[in-house]
């Protein structure tokens, strides 16, 4: 039983930082129905991003943090306005393939910034692991669970309270409609690349005190998010969540009572289920819309 807690603790953790790079693939989703396969690379410059300016420069958390975000934010709206807003013929599988091509670009030109070598940052807090029965839960577990959960709370605010959060939202539903009504499309367009790449970089941010951050760090967990996306349906936030941790904690439990071997294949193997039996995902729409 004790065992049994602390591999689902475990999930719950990796669950948290699955759920909100599938937030970022989501986000983008519902405002352009275009996946970006580069999401992974936000994730990778953000964890990148703080080991520079918190281990190199020093910087307070607070601040680094903020930092980061804003300049891998920075880079997703370069990304829309150079690679995605001037394609002649925006394609839905051209889309993907630019992307693709920005996820390699990213990755090298990280790798050059960087260099191949591994890096960390410490914990959030300096605060003793917790006890739980003979189970343990790192301060740093609830740092990520904490930042996901909040970061959907913000998420949810935006979309329902917020003008920009319903004109996005309009958009989604129909783009054509919500321009001859005024909405400025193209600025929402860069709106979610912003604040799809702003989630990239907040996941890769709280993984990286409990991993080793490198410029290749980013491709898996890109993966991974987008697995979970899938899983709990993509299109829907509270899938998303959903899936990333469901995909956490199954992978835990794979790895405590089966074999470590189990620690890639669960999230693929998850997705070939799902798109088999319900390829629309737990908790998205039964509709499946194909090009």
């Amino acid at each position: 039983m004790n065992e049994l807690l602390q591999y689902i603790f475990a999930g719950i953790t990796n669950g948290a930082i699955y759920a909100i790079i599938a937030l970022g693939f989501t986000m983008l989703y519902n405002a352009t129905e275009l996946i970006n396969f580069a999401q992974g690379e936000f994730v990778m410059l953000g964890a990148l991003g703080l080991v520079s300016l918190r281990t190199g420069l020093h910087w307070p958390l607070p601040v680094a943090f903020a930092v980061t975000v804003l300049g891998v934010s920075a880079v997703g709206m370069v990304l829309e306005r150079l690679a995605i807003r001037t394609v002649r013929k925006p394609h839905p599988i051209v889309l993907v393939i630019i992307t693709v091509g920005a996820s390699i670009l990213l990755r090298g030109l990280a790798m050059l910034g960087w260099g191949k070598d591994s890096f960390s940052v410490p914990y959030f807090s300096k605060h003793p692991p917790i006890q739980v029965s003979e189970a343990t839960i790192l301060p740093q577990s609830l740092w990520i669970v904490g930042i996901v959960l909040l970061t959907v709370g913000v998420l949810q605010f935006f979309y329902k309270r917020t003008l920009a959060g319903k004109a996005m939202h309009a958009c989604a539903i129909n783009k054509k409609a919500a321009s001859l009504l005024g909405i400025p499309s193209e600025r929402m367009v860069l709106l979610a690349f912003a604040i799809s790449a702003a989630l990239g970089a907040v996941g890769g941010m709280i993984i990286a005190p409990i991993t080793m951050c490198s410029y290749d760090m980013g491709t898996l967990l890109g993966l991974k998010g987008f697995c979970a996306a899938m899983l709990g349906g993509l299109g829907s936030s509270f899938g998303a969540v959903l899936g990333g941790f469901l995909l956490g904690i199954l992978e835990s439990l794979g790895i405590g009572f089966f074999s470590s071997s189990l620690k890639e294949p669960t999230a693929f193997l998850l997705l070939l289920l799902i798109l088999y039996i319900r390829p629309s995902g737990l908790l998205g729409a039964k509709a499946v819309k194909r090009f």
